[in-house]
């Protein structure tokens, strides 16, 4: 435990990647198996479910120190984390030994048998770990305990860091990496044994991304030597038919089979040992629908014949990753395109279908056609090199994404509370509303867009003109004025202003606007219904 804590803290003083990446390195080479399976489970980003509420922590806090309830939620909301709050309140003794178990002990006997105690019990184990525990390890224990653990590294930078440990390809690592396993010693132990073609059939290869078209398209030389696709509004799944199973992944890495039976059935028909890569789409009458209508069918356990009926999807292939049971990443788009087609061929079904190529005899003409995505219900068009392999994540220059222009409106800024982690600070999570009438109706919350020195002025400016305080929320004079960036709207009975946008965010602060020249909820209306229609 002393020594992952180590770790924890040395990667969250850093912001520089290669000394994050030696840090991982030695750690993961010296580690025994046990403790560094969980050691990558947490910086993978994966997470233990949250074990006990905020409101219980804070109870206990309060009769542990003595300190009224009151201030306990005034700290928190002026320092912003939970676990930092607890640990600044209990004033650890610095002194204190740190706890002499192994990380995988740790977390078995101070953590994971919560869920079987009673209140009391749990009480009095946490109590007794605050007390006991250094402030680091005390800090990084109520962050586990609240399921709010994050550390400055991304998945990739983990691959990296295990594969040089390991010196195994990164993308031996990622495989293994993907899909559901158990942080265990036979997991990591796993992790370092030479890479075989057996790997295990029901995981899937790790997604191979784009990266968004911010330049010219022209600048991408010959369009002769790309394929073209359309963007497709859905969500991005790997089917695997091996046997006489199929498995649906989501680019969560979630099994997402049950959510889409009619998918399962359907690929039952296409030849064993198959990888595809595609996306799951709203579906009827040969169009795609909606992506609220897709949204009705995700996170559930089962699906009803209503459902079915009201809600249907197909599955639109792009790419083909294995054929007969043979990893086909490395060969180029082009060969890959052919296979697939192939493969989908040896089915009649409907419901699985072969992503159109877009034709066009220059970039000016697949810009036309761009402009007209989103009357076909699409996000744009994906451009992928005709030579290219499949990669892993984020590669750039094979895969790139040219998305239409997102729609906008502008919004009045009416509500502020702090943000999180290094920002808890600060006032970052913003509520602009639309008028309706003399009224301003809360249209949606946008958390990003800003720069440093923006968020910093802003949170001035909301400090000195708060109107009214709901808790850590702030009521704010109606006199900012921001354009919002969105992907989609549509309806929802869930809002009050009776609309939902999706992936908002900030696109630029419209100091030269009045509150008043603000849009208006019926023009927001008219958006959607221009959507819908």
């Amino acid at each position: 435990m002393e020594r992952f804590s180590r770790l924890f803290h040395g990667l969250d003083s850093t912001t520089a990647t290669n000394r994050k990446l030696a840090l991982m390195r030695d750690y993961f080479r010296d580690v025994p198996a046990a403790d560094g399976a969980w050691a990558v489970y947490l910086l993978a980003g994966r997470r233990l479910k949250r074990l006990i509420g905020p409101s219980r922590l804070q109870d206990w806090l309060a009769e542990t120190t003595g300190l009224p309830r009151w201030l306990i939620t005034e700290t928190r909301e002026h320092v912003g984390d939970l676990a930092e709050t607890i640990t600044l309140l209990m004033d650890a003794d610095t002194s204190g030994e740190p706890d002499p178990r192994a990380l995988h002990q740790w977390i078995d006997e101070q953590l994971l048998c919560l869920r079987d105690d009673d209140e009391v019990t749990q009480r009095d184990r946490v109590v007794a770990a605050w007390r006991a525990l250094p402030p680091d390890q005390c800090f990084l224990f109520n962050k586990l305990l609240t399921g709010g653990l994050r550390v400055g590294v991304s998945q990739t930078l983990v691959e990296r860091a295990l594969a040089e440990a390991t010196a195994l390809p990164r993308t031996v690592i990622a495989g293994r990496l993907t899909g559901q396993w158990q942080p265990d010693e036979a997991f990591y132990r796993g992790l370092f044994e030479p890479a075989s073609h057996d790997e295990d059939a029901s995981r899937p290869y790790p997604f191979f991304l784009a990266h968004p078209l911010e330049e010219s398209a022209a600048t991408l030389g010959a369009v002769d030597d790309w394929l073209v696709e359309w963007k497709w509004d859905g969500i991005r799944a790997q089917m695997l038919v091996h046997r006489d199973d199929v498995i649906l992944w989501s680019r969560g890495e979630e099994v997402i089979t049950a959510q889409f039976p009619e998918l399962r059935e359907a690929a039952v028909s296409l030849p064993a040992g198959t990888t595809l890569d595609g996306e799951i789409v709203a579906w009827r009458d040969g169009q795609v629908q909606p992506f609220f209508q897709l949204q009705r069918r995700l996170g559930r356990k089962r699906v009803g014949r209503q459902l079915l009926r009201e809600a249907p999807v197909a599955y639109i292939a792009f790419d083909q990753l294995e054929a007969e049971d043979t990893d086909c990443r490395d060969r180029p788009q082009w060969q890959r395109r052919e296979s697939l087609a192939a493969t989908i061929d040896t089915t009649a079904d409907e419901r699985l279908m072969l992503s159109p190529l877009v034709a066009a005899r220059d970039w000016q003409e697949l810009d036309s056609q761009r402009a007209a995505a989103r009357e076909n219900r699409v996000e744009g068009l994906m451009i992928k090199h005709r030579e290219a392999a499949y990669g892993v994540g984020r590669r750039k220059g094979a895969w790139w994404k040219w998305k239409i222009e997102p729609l906008t409106v502008d919004a009045v800024l009416i509500y502020a509370q702090p943000g999180h982690g290094r920002r808890a600070n600060l006032y970052t999570d913003y509520t602009f509303g639309v008028w309706h009438g003399d009224e301003l109706i809360p249209l949606t919350k946008a958390y990003s867009g800003l720069n440093d020195s923006e968020i910093r002025r802003l949170d001035h400016w909301i400090r000195r003109h708060t109107r009214e305080r709901y808790g850590p929320v702030r009521a704010v004079e109606p006199a900012q004025v921001f354009e919002l960036a969105f992907e989609g709207i549509q309806p929802s009975s869930r809002h009050k202003s009776g609309l939902a946008l999706r992936f908002p965010r900030i696109a630029r602060w419209r100091e030269d606007l009045g509150s008043h020249d603000a849009d208006t909820l019926a023009q927001a209306r008219e958006l959607a219904d221009g959507i819908a229609g």
